[in-house]
């Protein structure tokens, strides 16, 4: 059957059991865009590249299945370098293809073009610059077995346009041999060696702590988790990435470690004197001054991507494979805890002693955004998804917002990637379109990406979205209040320009505000009664709050601040 490799791809895709597609036209990918009318598959139309690859993390990490933008050359590629390197840094698995121009003017500096697989070779597992028609099925379906396996992460295909636009003979590759991919074998099996050691570490600690991070949820390794936990009675911890895959609700679970984490959890981690650490990577944020980042505790760390041991943390036992995998070995091993009682006891006392907490609401307002988020919550449906932007709001909404299942929490880790929030939540309501989708965004990270409500409002993608408008760049004011002498130098956006309402609504959305605890409680359940169209709240909050617990940067998690009305005895 001779196709176009424009058909081809599109083909290759509909193989691979590809549903949506997040993407903007252009001169480059345009032949590509004309087979696509005669596909099943469903575009969503952006109305900016970076929107498009914010949407396809989105429906991502809200599925487990991988996001799919395309985009043209130029500008058009360049534009999604940012949700590339974002999905990069937090594993996310995404395809993502890019129009190219002609082979033959490749190199010439051509009207749009730009090298792209080179820009993008460090923030991807893999890139294809396509140079015929006939290998278009193996790089589509090489990708996504890239994108899929081991460590997920981004693959982006660049198809320049006489590549789409010519002849092939159709084919598919149906085994991993015509994948042509040397040197890559990622494996799941399990060194017993090493399963045999953990064990013993395990079988003689006294303060053990288990380090959950993303690798779990991306493993589908929650169930495991949940019946490891309480079959040895090992405190947990869930980092940003991992937030859903060990209920919040359950005894065992401390909160989220790190800069923002709970006391308890940051000062467990502190404590301990062995860490299992699943799927993690010791990220800054999570260990503070890592020379003094649990200065006694040994490490078992399971990773699937063998580049992780022993980067930042000496590991006394590493094991290759993922989440899973190594929690049913443990578990097969006839893993077992001495008596954690004393152990319990502590932490049970740091909880009792520094709960999160924030200043009593006023009733007239400003409103406290932690208080926000809790209404939310309180009123959300049960398996509500959550997506944020970066900054405060996205920490309190960590903090406060209490995550019962996985593929829940929707965020922007490593790359802390501003204006995410909005096409994230966009993309994980495609991908669910089941669940209620809310999106806590601040008033700086909504004005980045905002013009998506109306891909949200065209579409008939009904996210709700809650800003938590401070007037300010929040975070960088609380950095700039508590360590530049409250020098606040280009911090301040304003309240009231624009007019989150009236933006709202000229986009087709619902607006809706509130500037009191009253106001709060109605908008929030008019909103959720709404389920056709967006909707959009301006909340006005206090700009002088400030996310506690908090970890200075490049201090000693010893050296944890807690909440002003905390201090005292907290170190």
């Amino acid at each position: 059957m001779q196709l176009t490799g424009a058909q081809a791809l599109i083909k290759s895709l509909e193989q691979q059991g590809v549903e949506t597609i997040f993407g903007l036209p252009g001169g480059a990918i345009l032949p590509v865009y004309d087979p696509l009318l005669d596909s099943p598959i469903r575009h969503i139309l952006a109305r900016h590249e970076q929107g498009a690859g914010h949407m396809a993390e989105g429906y991502a990490l809200a599925t487990g299945r991988p996001g799919v933008a395309m985009v043209t050359s130029g500008p058009g590629a360049t534009n999604i370098v940012t949700p590339i390197g974002n999905a990069h840094m937090d594993s996310t698995p995404l395809v993502v293809i890019t129009g190219q121009v002609a082979t033959t003017s490749i190199g010439t500096d051509a009207f749009q073009e730009c090298d792209i697989t080179g820009i993008t070779m460090g923030i991807t597992k893999h890139n294809f610059l396509v140079q015929s028609a006939q290998e278009l099925p193996r790089a589509v379906a090489a990708a996504f077995h890239l994108a899929t396996t081991g460590r997920p992460g981004p693959v982006l295909i660049d198809v320049p346009k006489d590549v789409s636009q010519s002849m092939m003979e159709w084919w598919y590759p149906v085994t991993l041999d015509e994948l042509d991919l040397p040197g890559y074998h990622p494996t799941r099996d399990v060194d017993e060696d090493a399963i045999a050691r953990a064990v013993e570490l395990i079988s003689r600690a006294e303060r053990p702590v288990l380090l959950v991070g993303g690798g779990t949820l991306k493993s589908g390794a929650s169930e495991a988790l949940v019946a490891f936990a309480e079959a040895t009675r090992m405190p947990v911890v869930t980092t940003l990435m991992a937030r859903g895959a060990f209920p919040d609700s359950h005894d065992q679970n401390l909160g989220m470690p790190g800069m923002h984490g709970t006391y308890p959890a940051v000062t467990a981690l502190q404590r301990s004197d062995l860490l299992v650490v699943l799927g993690a990577r010791f990220d800054d944020r999570v260990t503070g001054r890592v020379s003094a980042f649990a200065p006694d505790a040994s490490v078992i760390h399971v990773d699937i991507d063998r580049a992780e041991f022993n980067k930042i943390r000496h590991a006394d036992v590493t094991v290759q494979t993922d989440v899973r995998t190594a929690l049913d070995a443990l578990r097969d091993a006839g893993v077992t805890t001495p008596p954690l009682d004393a152990w319990w006891s502590e932490i049970r006392a740091w909880r009792s002693r520094y709960p999160l907490t924030y200043d009593e609401p006023v009733e007239d307002g400003p409103l406290r955004p932690q208080h926000v988020i809790e209404a939310i919550a309180q009123r959300a449906e049960p398996g509500t998804i959550v997506a944020s932007g970066v900054g405060q709001h996205q920490m309190w909404t960590s903090q406060f917002w209490h995550f019962e299942e996985p593929r829940t929490w929707v965020n922007s880790g490593g790359a802390g990637t501003m204006g995410f929030g909005v096409p994230a939540a966009i993309g994980a309501k495609v991908g669910r379109p089941d669940r209620a989708v809310w999106c806590i965004d601040g008033d700086g990270c909504f004005q980045m990406t905002a013009q998506e409500l109306v891909t949200a409002r065209t579409e008939h993608i009904p996210i709700k979205v809650a800003i938590l408008n401070n007037a300010h760049l929040g975070m960088v004011r609380q950095w700039q209040e508590m360590f530049y002498d409250e020098r606040y130098s280009e911090v301040y956006l304003s309240a009231d320009l624009p007019d989150y309402v009236k933006w709202a609504e000229a986009m087709g959305c619902v607006g809706l505000r509130a500037t009191n605890v009253k106001e709060m409680a109605d908008v929030i359940d008019e909103a959720n009664a709404i389920n056709d169209v967006p909707v959009v709240i301006d909340f006005r909050t206090d700009a002088s709050e400030k996310v506690f617990p908090m970890v200075a940067a490049g201090a000693s998690n010893d050296d944890i601040m807690v909440h002003p009305s905390q201090r005292g005895g907290a170190r």
